[in-house]
């Protein structure tokens, strides 16, 4: 900020911002340093640039707005041409029959206002936000220095991406190509957005008049700006050709891969394709191999978690079983582990339905009903390979679960899945499904259950005080809790203004022993099971959970919602 600011210090004493005290004294500082106060305020973090917005407002009699909660329409947007907002730094807010609403930082800026008016041949309307708030909607709206998805739909009817299948790409893809030039340049824009934006899929959804496109971000759905809804045949078809999909068969799922390569790097994109009744749903699952070089600290684990699976995935026998719902992050951490173990002397085999990623050194089969190719059929035929490790993708049905245990039974370290709400439930899931008692307590070694909790913004994370029901909600005991750190993000460009970026895991692991054993052969209830763990020192997932809120990576919120059937 210049030193023309400075007639705004009476309005931050009026606002509660400063006193009258901190004024003076930043003065004498001022005035040494031959630079505005405001400028020697902020430096000192006395203020910020939020606090400084907000004061022209209230000085100017302008409305203050936020600008990451509002939906812009395409109308709007196209009212203040891409140029003439970014060389203002202006936002189109609404407009009316000879008028245009605009938000900008500075509304002391008469200049502006006057040339908007020139340019735009209508009267101009204020509305304040900061300085972050309005670069941020202009690159989500207008787009970087790239030309963005936004722009592409505006410019539709007049890379660095570059696409293509996995297998040789069908004939008339050329064809498709020169004739629809903008439309693969507006699907590539839409996976590089994505990815960029850290989206795990991308969801394109046709409704009765709209061509929804959201991404999943972080275990949440967010709406974009989508394509008109003309080109939706377009778009479908691009994306069926480039994923070896029949363009020409519209009645029946079909699944396909796509692979990228964005700024040099590969990715790959598992669609899948389903007829609707407004035409095709498609869903790219977005794979980044990146992500499976995470390390167990990096999945969520704490050090004394981490050391307890790092011992069990080191073990040469055994069943190891990770439990919870779907999104949950077991195909992560599963592929994290064989990462972990993945050496020469080791020979690893993995069972999935599909191969989501390819590991380098590490033997991957795909299941593949159509020829007979089951989960149990693939698992016999591997244990004539003389595997010293065997992955599953999931533990279906007893057939399976009765190989897998019996080869973890001779030599083999088994990873599986299973889908129950905690660990201890993981024992009567397999009993239910056939497996008898004493099978599962002599192969099993431990189970763990995980949940995904979102991450606090490392950029705009700050200190927080949780309410007394938070701090109940996790049997949190503040006079028992030395030095906690509870972190709340306030919301930035970087994370999206959520206050949370990227996620991790929050465990529960059972460790079998004698006495668990034991009671698995008595064919003891889940919650007999759950209570013998807990006696053994199992902390709960809520309890994980809190442990990561005191440490300040994650909040109270997160948590809770994660852990709702954790009544412990």
């Amino acid at each position: 900020m210049a030193a023309k600011d400075d007639y705004l210090l009476s309005d931050l004493i009026d606002l509660g911002f400063l006193t009258k005290q901190q004024v003076d004294a930043a003065q004498v500082e001022a005035d040494a340093a031959a630079e505005g106060v405001i400028d020697t305020l902020l430096k000192k973090r006395l203020i910020r640039v939020a606090d400084v917005t907000t004061a022209k407002a209230a000085h100017f009699g302008v409305e203050m707005i936020s600008l990451a909660e509002m939906r812009i329409a395409d109308d709007v947007l196209s009212a203040v041409p891409r140029h003439i907002a970014k060389r203002y730094k202006v936002v189109p807010v609404y407009i009316h029959d000879h008028s245009v609403v605009i938000a900008l930082s500075d509304p002391s800026d008469l200049s502006t206002l006057d040339s908007l008016h020139h340019v735009l041949h209508k009267e101009i309307e204020m509305r304040v936000a900061s300085e972050d708030e309005i670069d941020a909607a202009l690159a989500k709206f207008y787009g970087g220095d790239d030309e963005s998805v936004a722009s592409m739909i505006q410019n539709i009817t007049e890379g660095e991406v570059e696409v293509g299948t996995m297998t040789a790409a069908a004939a008339d893809d050329t064809e498709a190509v020169d004739a629809d030039a903008p439309i693969i340049k507006l699907v590539n824009g839409i996976i590089i957005e994505a990815y960029r934006g850290r989206a795990s899929d991308i969801h394109l959804e046709p409704l009765a008049k709209t061509f929804r496109v959201r991404y999943r971000i972080d275990g949440f759905l967010q709406e974009q700006k989508g394509p008109p809804k003309r080109l939706q045949a377009s778009i479908t078809s691009r994306l069926k050709i480039q994923s070896n999909m029949s363009i020409a068969e519209k009645r029946i799922p079909q699944d396909g891969r796509i692979q990228c390569n964005v700024g040099g790097k590969t990715i790959d994109l598992r669609v899948s394709c389903i007829p609707t009744t407004h035409g095709e749903s498609i869903v790219m699952r977005i794979l980044d191999k990146e992500s499976l070089r995470l390390g167990l600290t990096e999945l969520g684990f704490f050090t004394d978690d981490q050391q307890t699976f790092e011992r069990l995935i080191g073990l040469p026998d055994g069943i190891i079983l990770v439990t919870g719902p779907t999104g949950s992050g077991k195909t992560t951490t599963l592929y994290s582990c064989l990462n972990f173990i993945n050496r020469p002397d080791r020979k690893i085999i993995t069972v999935e339905d599909p191969v989501e990623y390819v590991l380098a050194g590490i033997n991957q089969v795909q299941v593949s009903e159509s020829v007979g190719l089951t989960f149990s059929t693939a698992l016999r035929a591997m244990l004539r390979q003389a595997p010293n490790v065997i992955m599953l993708g999931e533990i279906r049905d007893m057939e399976t679960a009765s190989i897998a245990i019996n080869a973890s039974l001779t030599g083999h370290l088994v990873f599986s899945t299973l889908h129950t709400n905690d660990a201890p439930g993981a024992v009567t899931r397999l009993i239910d499904i056939g497996v008898k008692p004493f099978l599962v307590a002599s192969s099993t070694r431990a189970m763990m259950a995980q949940r995904l909790v979102r991450k606090i913004c490392k950029k705009c994370g700050a200190a927080y005080v949780p309410t007394e029901k938070e701090l109940s909600s996790l049997g949190i005991d503040m006079a028992k809790v030395e030095k906690a750190n509870f972190r709340k993000g306030k919301g930035c460009p970087d994370c999206n203004n959520t206050g949370n970026r990227g996620r991790m895991g929050i465990f529960e692991v059972y460790v079998l022993n004698d006495e668990s054993r034991r009671l698995i052969n008595e064919k003891a209830p889940a919650s007999e099971l759950r209570r013998q763990a807990r006696e053994m020192g199992m902390r709960s997932l809520r309890e994980d959970g809190a442990r990561k809120v005191v440490a300040g990576v994650t909040t109270p919120d997160e948590v809770i919602k994660a852990t709702t059937a954790d009544a412990e």
